[in-house]
C-alpha cells in the first residue's frame, strides 16, 4: 500500500492506494474503508492524493497513469481534469491561501495548473521525480514561496511556481531520498531532506539535512539516538547501513520530525523504526518496535504478528500526517496500514479489526474482521460442504484463512501446522464423506497464471506440494510419496472412488499432472499425451462427475513471444492414463481457466488473453466437447474465466484479470449472447465465481488483489434481506 493522504480539515477523512489497482477512502479516522469503484478512480502507487484546504469534501487524486481526478463528496464520485503533460509522480498539492494554484510531480519535473485543474503546463527548472512540495506559511502576507523536493535536489519558487530556482546550498553532492517542510508564522520555517548515508573514511556521510532560512544554505541534522550502524547486525539485514527514506513533519509543529529508515538487523537498536525528534532533528529517539520478541514492544498485533509471533520489517512505502496534529501519523508498507495518536507511544493496524476477546493480547487463535482495506488475491473461496458455518479462503502471500462463523469472522492460519510452502494456497479438495477431511494445493510460487509468472515479471520456479487436513484446515501435513518439488495449483479428488482409498489428482506447474489412488500417500505421474517435453506447466485440474478429467495447460513464452509448444486443454476418459487436446480445433497461447457444465461435460468454457498480437482474448464455448469452439465474449484483452450458475442453465459469469479497460464482472443469461456488468462490484480484476450454497441468490468473487466479494447473483435484482444487504447496510462493505 502507498501513498496515504489525511484531510487537514478532517482527520477521519483519509486515503491509501494499492498496486493491485485499488484506491480506498476512510471517514472514520482508518476504522473502516471504502473501496473506490473501478469506474471512478484507479489507484496510484506513485502520486499522493490532496485534499483541498477549505472545501472539506474536495480531494484531488491521480487516477492511475492516466492523469489526475477530483472528487467534490468525500471520494464517491469523481471527474477527470485537464491532460498533464506527463504521468502524475510525487504528490499533488494546492497552494494553501490560493487554492486554484496547484501542483504535481509530472514526469521528470513538475506541472502547474492555475484554474484548479482545468490547464496544466510544465514548470521550466525542476528534475527529478517529485518526492514531496511544501507552500511557506511562515511570512504573513507571503503566498507563493513553495519548495519542491525531487530526486535531484530542493528548488524554491516565490510566484506560485511560474518561476525556479534551485536551492541547495550545504547539500553533499547525489540523489535525494525524501524531502518534508512545516511552517507558520509562530514558529518559522524548517525543510528536511535525507541523502543516502556511506561511510567514508571510517565516518558516516550523508543522512538527514535540514533548513532554517527557508532552503537558502542546508546544515546536517543530527545523528544522535538514530541507528548509526555501520555493518549488518545479523542476516536478515536490509543493509549494512541504515537508511533514512521517508520524512514527515506538519505546520502545526514543524520542529517536530519523523525519519523512517531501514533494518541493520532484526532486533532493536538495528530493526526498521519512526525515529521522531522534537528538536528540529537534533535528537531522535526510536518509536516503532513491533516484535513482541525484543523490549520496547509498542505495536497492537495484526493476524500476521499474532500468528507468527514476529514482525517482518520493512521501511514504510509511504507515510503520511495530520497537518494540524504531529501526534497523528499513518504508515503503509506491503501489507499492513499503522497509526499513531500519540505521536508514537503506541501504535494500532488499521489494516484489519481484531474481534474483541477476553484475551488481553492477540494469539494465534484470534479471530479477525474485514474492515474493507483488502489488498490480497485470493483464488478460491469455498463453504465447507458438511458445516454451511465453516468458510476457507485460498490466498497469494498470505496462504490460508478459515471463518468458522459463516465468513463474519476469520483466522489466519496458525504457525503450528501450516503448510510447508505458506505462500499460496490455490485450491481444495473434500472428501465427500468425510467431515474435515481436506487435501490442499500449495505452493511458494504465485500468480500462476496471471501476468507475473507468465511475462517472467516473478520467478516460476519454487517448491510446492499437497497437504491434507483432518481437522477443517486448522492444520496440515504434507504428503510425499512420489510428488514432485514443484508448484502445485490444482488437487482434485474423484467422488466416485472409495472412501479411505481416494483417487486423487494433482496439478504441478512445470510437471504436468499426478495421481493417487490412495489418499494421497503415494502418487504416480499421469502425463502421456499431456503437454509437452517442454510445456507441463498445468494450471488447473477438474474431474467431472462422470469421471471425464481435464487438465489445462497454460502458456509458455521463448524469446519474449509465446509459443504453441503444449499449450490447452485436455481431457482424459482413462484415469489420466492418456491424454487428448480438447480445443485442438481452436488453439490459444495464453488460457487462463475452464469450466465444465455438471450436466454434461461435452458443454465447456474456457478463457484466454491476447498473446503475440493476436485478438485471442476472451470466453470461449463449445457444447461438443471441443469439436468447434464459440466465442461467446470478450470485455478486454485478458479473460480469467467463465463460471455457470446451479439454478439457470443459461446464466454465465464471465471475468477479466489483468488489462480490464472497464468491470471485471459480466453476467449473461442467454449463453453469451448478450452481457451486462456488475456495475456496483468495484474491483476491475475478477478472478472466479462461486454460488453460495446455502443461498443461491449471492455468488461469490475471487479477485487478483481485492479479497473475495459477496453479492448478488443477478446484478439487477434485489436480493431481499441477504447477508450481503446487511453488510452493505453497516457500510456498504462486502469485501473478505
Amino acid at each position: 500500500m502507498f501513498t496515504p493522504a489525511i484531510s487537514p480539515l478532517d482527520p477521519k477523512l483519509m486515503m491509501v492506494n494499492c498496486d493491485m489497482s485499488a484506491a480506498y477512502v476512510s471517514v472514520d479516522g482508518g476504522g473502516h474503508w471504502r473501496m473506490i469503484n473501478q469506474s471512478q478512480l484507479r489507484s496510484s502507487t506513485q502520486c499522493r492524493p490532496a485534499f483541498h484546504p477549505t472545501e472539506p469534501a474536495t480531494i484531488y487524486a491521480a487516477s492511475g497513469w492516466d492523469g489526475l481526478k477530483v472528487s467534490r463528496n468525500r471520494g464517491a464520485t469523481w471527474t477527470a481534469l485537464g491532460p498533464l503533460p506527463d504521468s502524475p509522480q510525487g504528490e499533488i498539492s494546492l497552494n494553501p491561501s490560493s487554492p486554484g494554484v496547484l501542483l504535481v510531480g509530472c514526469g521528470d519535473g513538475v506541472a502547474r495548473s492555475n484554474d484548479a485543474g482545468a490547464k496544466w503546463s510544465r514548470c521550466s527548472g525542476p528534475t527529478g521525480t517529485v518526492l514531496g512540495f511544501h507552500w511557506d506559511r511562515s511570512r504573513l502576507g507571503a503566498t507563493g514561496t513553495c519548495f519542491a523536493g525531487t530526486t535531484q535536489g530542493v528548488w524554491r519558487t516565490d510566484d506560485s511556481g511560474a518561476t525556479w530556482a534551485k536551492s541547495t546550498q550545504g547539500l553533499p553532492a547525489g540523489e535525494l531520498l525524501a524531502f518534508a517542510g512545516g511552517s507558520r508564522p509562530a514558529t518559522g520555517a524548517l525543510l528536511y531532506c535525507s541523502l543516502p548515508r556511506t561511510l567514508v573514511d571510517g565516518k558516516l556521510e550523508g543522512g538527514i539535512y535540514r533548513s532554517t532560512n527557508l532552503g537558502a544554505t542546508w546544515e546536517k541534522a543530527g545523528d544522535a539516538g538514530l541507528n548509526n550502524d555501520t555493518k549488518a547486525f545479523d542476516e536478515w539485514a536490509q543493509g549494512p547501513i541504515a537508511q533514512y527514506g521517508r520524512l514527515l513533519t506538519s505546520d502545526a509543529a514543524s520542529s517536530t520530525v519523523y525519519a523512517f529508515n531501514t533494518n541493520t538487523g532484526v532486533p532493536p537498536p538495528h530493526h526498521a523504526s519512526a525515529y521522531v525528534s522534537h528538536d528540529a532533528g537534533r535528537t531522535w529517539r526510536p518509536t516503532f518496535q513491533a516484535d513482541p520478541r525484543f523490549p520496547g514492544f509498542n505495536v497492537e498485533a495484526d493476524y500476521t504478528v499474532a500468528s507468527d509471533g514476529q514482525f517482518y520489517q520493512e521501511m514504510p512505502l509511504g507515510v503520511a500526517g495530520d497537518p494540524n496534529n504531529p501526534e497523528v501519523v499513518l504508515t503503509t508498507d506491503s501489507g499492513r496500514v499503522y497509526l499513531t495518536r500519540d505521536g508514537g507511544k503506541s501504535w494500532r493496524p488499521i489494516h484489519t479489526l481484531r474481534v474483541p476477546g477476553p484475551q488481553p493480547t492477540a494469539g494465534p487463535a484470534t479471530r479477525w474482521v474485514c474492515n474493507g482495506l483488502v489488498v490480497t488475491t485470493t483464488w478460491n473461496h469455498y463453504v465447507d460442504p458438511f458445516d454451511a458455518a465453516r468458510q476457507y479462503i485460498c490466498y497469494t502471500d498470505i496462504g490460508f484463512a478459515r471463518s468458522p462463523d459463516g465468513g463474519n469472522t476469520w483466522q489466519w492460519w496458525a504457525e503450528k501446522g501450516r503448510a510447508p510452502w505458506r505462500n499460496t494456497c490455490y485450491e481444495l479438495a473434500f472428501d465427500p464423506q468425510t467431515r474435515g477431511k481436506v487435501w490442499g494445493a500449495f505452493s511458494n510460487v504465485h500468480d500462476i497464471p496471471n501476468g507475473n509468472i507468465i511475462l517472467g515479471r516473478h520467478n516460476s520456479q519454487g517448491p510446492g506440494g499437497v497437504c491434507l487436513s483432518l481437522d477443517f484446515g486448522a492444520t496440515w501435513t504434507a504428503l510425499g510419496g512420489g510428488l514432485p518439488s514443484a508448484p502445485c495449483t490444482s488437487v482434485v479428488v474423484d467422488r466416485r472412488s472409495a472412501q479411505g482409498s481416494r483417487t486423487l489428482y494433482a496439478g504441478f506447474f512445470g510437471k504436468g499432472v499426478y495421481r493417487s489412488t490412495d489418499d494421497g500417500r503415494t502418487w504416480v505421474e499421469a502425463n502421456q499425451g499431456l503437454g509437452s517435453a517442454g510445456n507441463l506447466r498445468v494450471c488447473r485440474v477438474f474431474v467431472h462427475l462422470d469421471g471425464t478429467l481435464f487438465a489445462l495447460v497454460t502458456a509458455l513464452r521463448s524469446g519474449g513471444q509465446f509459443t504453441t509448444s503444449g499449450v490447452g486443454l485436455y481431457r482424459s476418459t482413462d484415469g489420466a492414463k492418456s491424454w487428448q487436446l480438447a480445443n485442438g480445433s481452436q488453439p490459444l497461447l495464453w488460457p487462463k481457466d475452464f469450466t465444465v457444465s455438471p450436466r454434461d461435460s461435452k458443454v465447456i468454457l474456457l478463457s484466454a488473453c491476447d498473446a503475440n498480437g493476436k485478438e485471442q482474448g476472451g470466453l470461449y464455448r463449445t457444447t461438443d466437447g471441443g469439436a468447434t469452439w464459440k466465442r461467446i465474449g470478450r470485455q478486454g484483452p485478458e479473460h480469467f474465466g467463465g463460471y455457470l450458475h446451479p439454478d439457470h442453465p443459461d446464466w454465465i459469469y464471465m471475468t477479466l484479470t489483468e488489462g480490464a479497460p472497464g468491470p471485471g464482472l459480466w453476467l449473461s443469461k442467454n449463453l453469451g449472447e448478450s452481457w451486462v456488468p456488475a456495475a456496483d462490484f468495484p474491483f476491475s480484476n475478477a478472478q472466479r465465481v462461486s454460488v453460495d450454497p446455502r443461498n443461491h441468490e449471492l455468488i461469490y468473487v475471487t479477485t487478483f488483489g481485492g479479497s473475495v466479494w459477496c453479492g448478488p447473483a443477478d446484478f439487477n435484482q434485489e436480493v431481499g434481506r441477504s447477508r450481503a444487504t446487511r453488510r452493505d447496510d453497516r457500510g456498504g462493505r462486502l469485501g473478505r
